[in-house]
């Protein structure tokens, strides 16, 4: 497991029975993690939480609010800076845990030694963005949410990045990909996390089992002769590593050479000294 070791701003302080407790900042949140199968003892720093996430059993949910002082602040992460409030969905705007990849990818782009374009597709609130545009990569945000295309913006304004090549740009990233295409646009890097589940242009529900081999394919068309990389994020439990890393294998591996690798990203437990597996992560590298 790849995990993430440099937040400050951020800790998982315990997990049991389907929930974990988040230090955010000086905000102590309990949220729910299906993962979290084992039924360890609780210690008294739970009841300290700020405000916890409580599921419905019809779907959905909402924050129970204890003792919340503001409901927006900011956490950084070196030299980036996020805004974090809790939103409808358990969520708060940031995965920390894929800081292992923004370092991955500065690292690349700054011992590339030339400009570099990016292409982040499923950008959310834009840690990926921030992380390649500070090390002087140009980059193209795409996301089919204006509410949160904005949020990424602002996070880029905080982390003193608001002048950097960044399009910002409000669409359906296969719609998007189809017309760069066409455009004869190309990318040194690509960067996906797209979601679980999604609706497409027409209203059609998809799965990302079902669509993430197709939708590789596409992005792969876009990078450029002398790509440094493409990066597959999957939150899909049925959607192994080993299986990300060998769609990239045989899309562009096959094609273009270079190497590709797999694995779990997670957060360190700070109460067990254990790992929290919170997704997975397959690249193709040059």
């Amino acid at each position: 497991m790849r995990i993430t070791n440099g937040w400050k701003d951020i800790e998982v302080i315990d997990t049991s029975a389907g929930e974990k407790l988040e230090r955010w900042g000086e905000t102590l949140l309990i949220r729910p993690d299906p993962q979290i199968i084992w039924n360890t003892p609780r210690g008294p720093e739970w009841q300290r939480a700020n405000a916890r996430y409580i599921r419905s059993q019809s779907g959905g949910g909402q924050w129970e609010y204890r003792s919340l002082k503001e409901s927006e602040w900011t956490v950084s992460y070196g030299d980036l800076r996020f805004h974090i409030r809790p939103t409808n969905f358990k969520h708060t705007g940031l995965f920390p845990e894929q800081a292992v990849n923004w370092d991955y990818m500065r690292e690349k782009i700054a011992a590339a030694g030339r400009p570099v374009r990016v292409l982040n597709l499923f950008a959310y609130t834009g840690g990926a963005t921030l992380a390649c545009a500070a090390a002087g990569a140009e980059v193209c945000h795409v996301d089919a949410s204006k509410g949160i295309v904005t949020w990424a913006k602002d996070n880029a304004a905080l982390s003193g990045l608001a002048d950097k090549p960044i399009r910002w740009i409000v669409d359906d990233c296969k719609k998007f990909v189809e017309r760069e295409l066409r455009r004869g646009k190309t990318y040194d890097g690509i960067v996906m996390d797209p979601p679980s589940y999604g609706r497409g242009p027409g209203g059609e529900v998809w799965k990302l089992e079902d669509a993430v081999y197709e939708l590789v394919e596409l992005c792969a068309r876009v990078l450029s002769d002398d790509a440094l990389f493409f990066l597959l994020n999957s939150y899909t439990t049925g959607l192994s590593p080993s299986v990300m890393e060998y769609i990239l294998a045989v899309v562009i591996r096959e094609k273009r050479g270079g190497r590709v690798s797999s694995d779990e990203i997670g957060l360190p437990v700070t109460c067990s000294g254990q790992a929290l597996p919170c997704g997975s992560t397959a690249i193709w590298e040059k």
